[in-house]
């Protein structure tokens, strides 16, 4: 019998275009023999559209963003939960391929808790652990990974005491700085900054997208990258490495230029191979990660390693980064969508084996 998968994607985020490339991607690694698949589409509007079963892979990203066409969805919670008939229909699992706020930050994660559906990736905790780069950073301190100096602020701290974050910022890190908005993925919002002046319009940029800012020591370093895959238990890929032709690995970079070149695997040697895998299980461990996570790391030229951040849901685009690094550790890319599903359903029965009750 096959397996009904609901695809979850769009979302109210600066991340959109990405899940949609993401969902157009992955439904030509489904196998349709195996999966009946619903479509789910959440506009940038955060309205929830439900498109008609798809019977074949998407061959572009239009036809996942469903018009007057598609049956609107209210938000009622439960209104996606049907078929083409209009008839309530039982997932066996939910596949969220959102990004960024509003999907990719244990928002989706708490609904789908909720309604008691399985689902694919990580859970409310390591969803918005891994979305705040400040959280997962203290998180990182506590396991002992080592990592960049950093420091944080909010919107109203910048807006009350601008000089002194500039002074601290000076005062703990070195040019150049990396200014992040602290919960965005894909390099969205990210600016370089080499002086003051350029410290203080990167900052500006960044709050455009989150309250919450981070700035990041800049090192001379390779940008390493491994796949880990799993849940109790985790496997991690061979490392890749990202070398952009432009100044850092920025938006475009990554998902429309294509000029980015990806090593697979990286050259390293068996010691900093063994330490990057380690320290990519500990790193899924501490956030209690579920299903997947790419871990991003930096390595200096003389085999210093330090943690970037972990993506709980990467990328699936034809160019992204962790399919690659599965498929040159023997792992298909259909084979790792299956597994995914798999380790889904694995972690909703174990949940399921729970109490709520006293006896």
């Amino acid at each position: 019998m096959k397996k009904r998968i609901g695809l979850l994607y769009g979302g109210k985020s600066a991340e959109h275009e990405v899940s949609l490339s993401t969902a157009c991607a992955v439904t030509g690694a489904l196998n349709f023999e195996e999966y009946e698949v619903y479509p789910i589409f959440i506009t940038l509007d955060g309205e929830w559209r439900q498109g008609k079963r798809l019977v074949k892979p998407a061959s572009t990203i239009e036809e996942l963003q469903f018009g007057d066409d598609a049956i609107i969805l209210e938000n009622n919670i439960t209104n996606f939960l049907i078929d083409d008939n209009g008839k309530a229909v039982q997932f066996d699992v939910i596949f969220p391929l959102l990004h960024g706020t509003n999907g990719e930050d244990g928002t989706v994660q708490g609904l789908l808790e909720v309604l008691n559906l399985p689902y694919v990736g990580n859970g409310v905790l390591a969803s918005s652990a891994g979305m705040d780069k400040v959280i997962m950073k203290q998180l990182f301190e506590i396991a002992g990974l080592p990592q960049v100096p950093y420091t944080y602020f909010i919107r109203s701290e910048w807006a009350n005491e601008q000089q002194a974050i500039l002074a601290r910022c000076e005062q703990k890190l070195t040019w150049p700085m990396f200014v992040k908005p602290a919960n965005l993925g894909s390099s969205v919002g990210i600016s370089k900054a080499s002086n003051r002046e350029e410290l203080t319009k990167a900052i500006e940029v960044a709050l455009q997208y989150d309250r919450k800012i981070v700035v990041e020591q800049g090192i001379v370093a390779r940008e390493i990258e491994l796949g880990v895959l799993g849940n109790d238990f985790p496997e991690v890929s061979v490392p890749g490495e990202i070398k952009p032709v432009t100044e850092f690995y920025d938006y475009d970079s990554k998902y429309k230029d294509g000029s980015t070149a990806l090593i697979i695997p990286a050259e390293l040697s068996t010691d900093v191979v063994a330490n990057l895998t380690d320290y990519a299980k500990r790193a899924f461990k501490i956030l209690d990660g579920s299903g997947l996570v790419r871990a991003d790391f930096f390595v200096t030229a003389n085999n210093e390693i330090y943690i970037n951040e972990v993506n709980t849901m990467p990328g699936f685009t034809p160019v992204s980064m962790y399919p690659l690094l599965w498929q040159h550790t023997n792992v298909s890319y259909p084979e790792l969508i299956n597994r995914l599903i798999e380790l889904a359903i694995e972690r909703y029965e174990e949940k399921q084996q729970l109490h709520y009750k006293k006896d």
